[in-house]
């Protein structure tokens, strides 16, 4: 775990890859959950007995249930102190190169490939995200993560 004292310290890190995090197991249980939060309730997803026939051998997440799981996944990795407040400013570039086996288990590792001034006060923050399945193998998402640090009033 790494901490930043501030949004302007990520600045020294740009190059620098943080991780990987602990592993988090992702049942069907949850993979059931998105699929009903979404309606993508495709088979590959959501029947064990069917998938089990299919082409991975069993059921596997969603994209973008794996995707989702960046943030908490992150949250392994740094922390930044004095922060007023923190968003999502978008993605450059997702990809899924391999599924993600329902009962298996995935981390993540991150690197920081920019941060610029943003007006504000705050940094816009690009990371690029690679999530890894205990299963081995090609990652099951990596990711190009935008978002913009705001300070908190007094640290400006």
């Amino acid at each position: 775990m790494r901490t930043f004292g501030s949004p302007a310290e990520l600045a020294v890190a740009v190059g620098e890859t943080l991780g990987p995090g602990p592993w988090h197991r992702i049942e069907q249980s949850r993979v059931d959950a998105f699929a009903e939060a979404t309606g993508d309730r495709q088979w590959i997803h959501t029947d064990p007995e069917r998938a089990a026939g299919g082409p991975f051998g069993g059921t596997i997440a969603h994209g973008y249930l794996t995707l989702s799981l960046i943030p908490a996944l992150m949250r392994d990795l740094y922390t930044v102190q004095g922060v007023r407040m923190g968003v999502n400013y978008g993605l450059n570039k997702v990809r899924f190169p391999a599924p993600l086996r329902t009962g298996g288990a995935v981390r993540a590792s991150a690197l920081i490939a920019e941060v610029e001034p943003v007006p504000g006060g705050g940094v816009q923050l690009v990371v690029t995200v690679m999530i890894e399945s205990d299963g081995g193998g090609k990652p099951v998402c990596v990711a190009e993560t935008v978002s913009r640090i705001y300070p908190e009033d007094d640290a400006r």
